[in-house]
């Protein structure tokens, strides 16, 4: 298992990269140095607590999301899926719910129309 070190420099530069950033235009917005990152990214050196909170900023994320393993990405994926399932599924009854509702009702005053006539 990889320790929090090696996560954690696999993670900023996955996020870092996925944010387009280069080394050097992450380290201009976190104020360090491109040697710097590169280093944490080699995880050969961690950031003190004051810099990981300006590299999330910088990327635009929550500091936790930098701790992540793989499997803990993969769970929160999951998660986040299983719950817009659910939404749609809610939204898409409550829709179908409607939709029989009011076609009943249609088809109710449909068939007293004709008893009239």
């Amino acid at each position: 298992m990889a320790n929090v070190r090696e996560i954690f420099a696999k993670n900023l530069k996955k996020i870092r990269r996925k944010c387009g950033f280069s080394q050097e235009i992450l380290a201009e917005k976190a104020e360090v140095s491109t040697h710097y990152i590169s280093m944490i990214e080699l995880a050969r050196n961690f950031p003190k607590s004051e810099v990981i909170e300006r590299l999330a900023n910088a990327l635009n994320i929550d500091v936790y999301e930098l701790f992540l393993t793989s499997c803990s990405h993969n769970d929160e994926i999951d998660k986040l899926h299983k719950s817009i399932i659910n939404v749609i599924k809610e939204t898409v009854s409550a829709s179908v719910d409607a939709s029989v509702k009011t076609s009943f009702k249609n088809i109710v005053k449909s068939e007293k129309l004709k008893k009239k006539n």
